[in-house]
């Protein structure tokens, strides 16, 4: 018999926070993250393989579910710009500012 999940958020919101600098920073970084995995649940049938796929075993079925296990096992992080690049070209950073990257690559 399946063991019954807790009816609290899963993991923990102080272990998500742990992982990030502000609430805001996990929201954006949940939703992103979110997003990229029903994009590449989308595209499994089409062969295209351009979305990095789920990088935690869950047993979750919702995308965000998915981005908030990943969070809490440290496999994705926010990325910032660095300073020299957002005095270098402002409207160029604003629009990079909180990329979600599970993979290293720009997304």
């Amino acid at each position: 018999m399946a063991e019954p999940r807790s009816t609290m958020i899963d993991p923990p919101i102080e272990v998500l926070l742990d992982k990030v600098d502000s609430k805001f920073t996990l929201v954006t970084l949940a939703a992103k993250r979110g997003r990229q995995v029903n994009s590449y649940f989308s595209q499994l049938g089409e062969g295209l393989g351009a979305i990095v796929p789920p990088q935690v075993a869950s047993i979750a079925r919702k995308p965000l579910s998915i981005a908030l296990e990943e969070i809490a096992a440290g496999k994705v992080v926010a990325v910032w710009p660095a300073e020299e690049e957002a005095a270098a070209d402002p409207d160029a950073s604003a629009e990079a500012a909180g990329d979600v990257h599970s993979d290293g690559e720009a997304s």
